[in-house]
Protein backbone atom coordinates (compact mmCIF):
# COMPACT_ATOMS: atom_id res chain seq x y z
CA UNK A 1 0.00 0.00 0.00
CA UNK A 2 1.29 3.56 -0.69
CA UNK A 3 0.34 7.01 0.70
CA UNK A 4 -0.52 8.48 -2.08
CA UNK A 5 -3.89 10.40 -1.27
CA UNK A 6 -2.28 11.64 1.92
CA UNK A 7 -0.76 14.89 2.99
CA UNK A 8 2.10 15.50 0.45
CA UNK A 9 -0.66 15.20 -2.06
CA UNK A 10 -3.24 16.94 -0.27
CA UNK A 11 -0.84 19.41 0.40
CA UNK A 12 0.56 19.95 -3.06
CA UNK A 13 -3.21 20.27 -4.55
CA UNK A 14 -3.81 23.57 -2.11
CA UNK A 15 -0.47 25.07 -2.89
CA UNK A 16 -0.39 24.63 -6.82
CA UNK A 17 -4.20 25.21 -7.29
CA UNK A 18 -4.57 28.77 -6.23
CA UNK A 19 -4.29 29.00 -2.26
CA UNK A 20 -0.57 29.84 -2.16
CA UNK A 21 0.62 32.30 -5.30
CA UNK A 22 4.12 33.65 -5.19
CA UNK A 23 3.42 36.41 -7.20
CA UNK A 24 3.30 39.80 -5.85
CA UNK A 25 0.17 41.78 -5.88
CA UNK A 26 -0.01 44.51 -8.68
CA UNK A 27 0.19 47.77 -7.86
CA UNK A 28 -3.12 50.13 -9.07
CA UNK A 29 -1.80 52.81 -10.88
CA UNK A 30 -2.96 56.35 -10.11
CA UNK A 31 -3.65 58.98 -13.28
CA UNK A 32 -1.68 61.67 -11.84
CA UNK A 33 1.25 59.52 -11.28
CA UNK A 34 2.76 56.10 -11.11
CA UNK A 35 2.49 53.56 -8.08
CA UNK A 36 5.26 52.72 -6.44
CA UNK A 37 4.47 49.50 -4.82
CA UNK A 38 5.29 49.66 -0.85
CA UNK A 39 6.90 47.09 0.86
CA UNK A 40 5.68 45.99 4.16
CA UNK A 41 8.06 44.21 6.16
CA UNK A 42 5.76 41.98 8.40
CA UNK A 43 5.78 41.08 11.91
CA UNK A 44 7.15 37.99 13.44
CA UNK A 45 5.24 36.74 16.21
CA UNK A 46 5.33 33.15 17.57
CA UNK A 47 2.28 31.10 16.17
CA UNK A 48 0.69 28.26 17.70
CA UNK A 49 -2.34 25.94 16.68
CA UNK A 50 -4.97 25.43 19.25
CA UNK A 51 -4.04 22.02 19.93
CA UNK A 52 -0.60 23.30 20.89
CA UNK A 53 1.59 20.72 19.21
CA UNK A 54 3.95 23.23 17.88
CA UNK A 55 4.77 26.66 17.66
CA UNK A 56 6.63 28.06 15.10
CA UNK A 57 7.50 31.79 13.66
CA UNK A 58 4.94 33.86 11.52
CA UNK A 59 4.88 36.78 9.42
CA UNK A 60 1.50 37.61 11.14
CA UNK A 61 -1.14 35.63 11.78
CA UNK A 62 -1.54 32.44 9.46
CA UNK A 63 -4.76 31.69 7.56
CA UNK A 64 -5.79 28.08 8.57
CA UNK A 65 -7.48 25.37 6.72
CA UNK A 66 -8.84 21.60 7.06
CA UNK A 67 -9.58 19.11 4.72
CA UNK A 68 -11.10 15.63 5.29
CA UNK A 69 -10.08 13.06 2.37
CA UNK A 70 -11.03 9.73 2.26
CA UNK A 71 -8.48 7.19 1.83
CA UNK A 72 -7.84 3.25 2.16
CA UNK A 73 -7.10 4.16 5.88
CA UNK A 74 -9.95 5.67 6.41
CA UNK A 75 -10.70 9.70 6.54
CA UNK A 76 -7.43 11.61 7.44
CA UNK A 77 -8.11 15.16 8.60
CA UNK A 78 -5.42 18.09 7.36
CA UNK A 79 -4.56 20.98 8.74
CA UNK A 80 -3.09 23.62 6.57
CA UNK A 81 -1.83 27.06 8.43
CA UNK A 82 -0.55 29.81 5.35
CA UNK A 83 1.49 32.94 5.82
CA UNK A 84 2.00 35.57 3.05
CA UNK A 85 3.73 38.91 3.55
CA UNK A 86 2.53 41.70 1.23
CA UNK A 87 5.09 42.65 -2.00
CA UNK A 88 6.87 39.40 -1.38
CA UNK A 89 6.85 36.45 -3.38
CA UNK A 90 6.88 34.01 -0.84
CA UNK A 91 4.56 31.70 1.24
CA UNK A 92 5.63 30.12 4.72
CA UNK A 93 3.30 27.34 5.61
CA UNK A 94 2.77 24.35 8.56
CA UNK A 95 0.67 21.43 7.58
CA UNK A 96 0.08 18.38 9.53
CA UNK A 97 -2.00 14.82 9.19
CA UNK A 98 -2.84 12.44 11.69
CA UNK A 99 -2.08 8.74 10.92
CA UNK A 100 -4.83 5.96 12.14
CA UNK A 101 -3.03 4.59 15.30
CA UNK A 102 -2.59 0.83 13.49
CA UNK A 103 -0.59 2.31 10.31
CA UNK A 104 1.37 4.78 12.49
CA UNK A 105 2.94 2.04 14.64
CA UNK A 106 3.39 -0.76 11.98
CA UNK A 107 5.08 1.63 9.65
CA UNK A 108 8.66 3.25 9.87
CA UNK A 109 9.12 7.17 9.99
CA UNK A 110 11.64 6.49 7.25
CA UNK A 111 9.26 4.90 5.30
CA UNK A 112 6.79 7.13 5.91
CA UNK A 113 8.82 10.39 4.97
CA UNK A 114 10.34 8.84 2.00
CA UNK A 115 7.10 7.89 0.71
CA UNK A 116 6.37 11.71 1.62
CA UNK A 117 9.33 12.94 -0.81
CA UNK A 118 8.31 10.52 -3.79
CA UNK A 119 4.24 11.95 -3.59
CA UNK A 120 5.17 15.60 -3.15
CA UNK A 121 7.52 15.70 -6.17
CA UNK A 122 4.95 13.68 -8.32
CA UNK A 123 1.91 15.83 -7.41
CA UNK A 124 4.17 19.13 -7.79
CA UNK A 125 6.02 17.69 -10.90
CA UNK A 126 9.26 19.23 -9.30
CA UNK A 127 12.74 18.59 -9.75
CA UNK A 128 14.60 17.15 -6.04
CA UNK A 129 17.69 19.86 -5.69
CA UNK A 130 18.52 18.37 -2.36
CA UNK A 131 17.41 15.82 0.53
CA UNK A 132 18.78 15.18 3.70
CA UNK A 133 17.86 13.52 7.35
CA UNK A 134 17.16 15.49 10.25
CA UNK A 135 15.77 15.71 13.76
CA UNK A 136 13.41 18.28 15.29
CA UNK A 137 15.03 19.72 18.68
CA UNK A 138 13.23 17.21 20.72
CA UNK A 139 14.66 14.51 18.85
CA UNK A 140 11.52 13.49 16.23
CA UNK A 141 12.83 11.91 12.46
CA UNK A 142 12.07 14.26 9.76
CA UNK A 143 13.55 14.57 6.03
CA UNK A 144 14.80 17.86 4.37
CA UNK A 145 13.99 18.10 0.37
CA UNK A 146 14.45 21.62 -1.54
CA UNK A 147 12.83 21.25 -4.82
CA UNK A 148 11.80 23.38 -7.89
CA UNK A 149 9.04 23.63 -10.33
CA UNK A 150 7.90 23.97 -13.44
CA UNK A 151 7.25 27.60 -12.96
CA UNK A 152 10.92 28.18 -11.17
CA UNK A 153 9.80 28.35 -7.68
CA UNK A 154 11.43 26.56 -5.36
CA UNK A 155 10.45 25.17 -1.73
CA UNK A 156 12.22 24.10 1.25
CA UNK A 157 10.26 21.55 3.04
CA UNK A 158 10.84 20.02 6.92
CA UNK A 159 8.53 16.62 7.45
CA UNK A 160 8.47 14.79 10.78
CA UNK A 161 6.83 11.98 12.06
CA UNK A 162 5.95 12.46 15.53
CA UNK A 163 3.49 10.65 17.65
CA UNK A 164 1.21 9.71 14.73
CA UNK A 165 1.38 12.69 12.94
CA UNK A 166 3.35 13.67 9.69
CA UNK A 167 4.36 17.38 10.18
CA UNK A 168 5.40 19.57 7.35
CA UNK A 169 7.24 23.18 7.05
CA UNK A 170 7.44 24.70 4.30
CA UNK A 171 8.82 28.13 2.47
CA UNK A 172 7.65 28.50 -1.21
CA UNK A 173 9.90 31.78 -2.88
CA UNK A 174 10.09 32.80 -6.37
CA UNK A 175 13.55 31.97 -8.12
CA UNK A 176 14.02 36.00 -8.39
CA UNK A 177 13.88 36.85 -4.62
CA UNK A 178 15.16 33.54 -3.50
CA UNK A 179 18.37 34.66 -2.40
CA UNK A 180 17.35 37.68 -1.25
CA UNK A 181 14.87 35.49 1.46
CA UNK A 182 17.29 33.00 1.91
CA UNK A 183 18.72 33.94 5.44
CA UNK A 184 14.61 34.77 6.56
CA UNK A 185 13.35 31.76 5.45
CA UNK A 186 16.15 29.80 7.43
CA UNK A 187 15.61 31.25 10.82
CA UNK A 188 11.53 30.79 9.68
CA UNK A 189 12.30 26.79 9.53
CA UNK A 190 14.72 26.86 12.04
CA UNK A 191 11.65 28.20 14.35
CA UNK A 192 9.84 25.27 14.05
CA UNK A 193 9.42 23.50 17.78
CA UNK A 194 7.39 20.17 17.70
CA UNK A 195 5.81 19.96 21.39
CA UNK A 196 5.39 16.61 22.78
CA UNK A 197 1.47 16.13 23.59
CA UNK A 198 0.05 14.49 27.01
Amino acid sequence: MTLKFLLPFMAATFLYSGLISAAPPKPTASPSKPAVPKVVQPKWKVFTPPDKSFQILMPGRPKTKTQVQKTYMGEIKLQLFVAQPPAQEVAYLVTYNEFPYSYAKMTSPQKILNQAQSNTLKATQSNLISERNIRSSNGHPGKEIQYVDSAGKVTTNRMYVAEGRLYQVMAIVSKKQRSTLAKTMTGYLNSFQLVVRR
